[in-house]
């Protein structure tokens, strides 16, 4: 009979192992499978603020959701395995069921960044997909112009005595251009206005320069695109602008699992101490 408790408590004991063995790694498919990036803009200066939401093309439950995305918000990169998205904008507040006010398609590519903006005036929004670039010539910064400023309509932006971009109208995108490296002073001139800001164009890296309508004039907002030639995005926050995103499935279940099977192996080691010793 002891024989037998023992040998049960023994088979107890070795299904520890294999239930740690069993509980998943998170993680781990996903960095084989390769990562996109993806960032998403209000730029915009007459429409007023928006709800954006991430579908999986062709699904209906958002990947992800940023609330109330005002003017000029831009939204850090998002990773997201490659495959086809799509990107829709509603009134801020408006159900999710709404039909979106605007909405487009983007493909996300292994080791590729994008920005999904809403370019133009109210009147003639539009959502247009951008291809972010993360490397460099060696040596150099790389820097495209995005002119959102309605009350310039055309603008010419240089950094340091180089032209960035000259006679930029309203709603458009300039092309990436490389840039020496240096800490340059960056300026924006429209008609009779002009905005200055100092930016660290580092070798490796790569910025977007959006030019906006500040309370007090033109303003320019520098968006680091990549930090280093070939460098990935850093992630953003998981909520976004207070919005929603995927979650790791909970490891709970296996946690407690294991701790079932713990129990179950002290409870055994103590009995066979009992059993082991001499009856008075």
């Amino acid at each position: 009979m002891k024989f037998w408790r023992f040998a049960r408590w023994a088979t107890m004991l070795t299904m520890v192992p294999a239930l740690l063995s069993a509980a998943p790694a998170t993680g781990v498919a996903s960095a084989s499978t390769g990562t996109g990036w993806i960032r998403l803009a209000h730029l915009s200066p007459n429409t007023p603020a928006v709800d954006v939401y991430l579908y999986s093309f062709g699904g209906s439950t958002a990947q992800l959701v940023l609330h109330h995305v005002a003017y000029g918000d831009v939204s850090p990169y998002e990773s997201l395995a490659p495959g086809d998205y799509s990107v829709a904008m509603r009134a801020a507040g408006a159900p999710a069921s709404t039909k979106p006010v605007l909405s487009a398609s983007v493909t996300v590519d292994s080791g590729e960044a994008y920005t999904v903006a809403g370019l133009g005036p109210e009147s003639a929004l539009r959502l247009q997909v951008l291809d972010d670039k993360l490397s460099t010539p060696k040596g150099d910064a790389l820097v495209r112009v995005i002119q959102a400023s309605l009350k310039q309509h055309v603008v010419t932006v240089t950094a340091g005595q180089q032209t960035l971009s000259s006679d930029l109208s309203f709603g458009s995108v300039s092309s990436y251009q490389a840039v020496p490296a240096t800490d340059s002073s960056v300026q924006v001139a429209g008609s009779g206005e002009s905005a200055t800001a100092n930016t660290d164009l580092a070798a490796g890296s790569v910025h977007t320069l959006v030019v906006l309508d500040g309370a007090k004039g033109l303003m320019i907002d520098d968006l680091l695109d990549a930090a280093g030639s070939g460098a990935a995005p850093a992630g953003g926050a998981a909520t976004g602008f207070g919005g929603t995103a995927p979650h790791t499935p909970s490891p709970l279940p296996w946690l407690v699992l294991i701790g079932a099977g713990v129990v179950l192996a002290l409870g055994g080691a103590l009995r066979l101490r009992r059993l082991s010793q001499p009856c008075p």
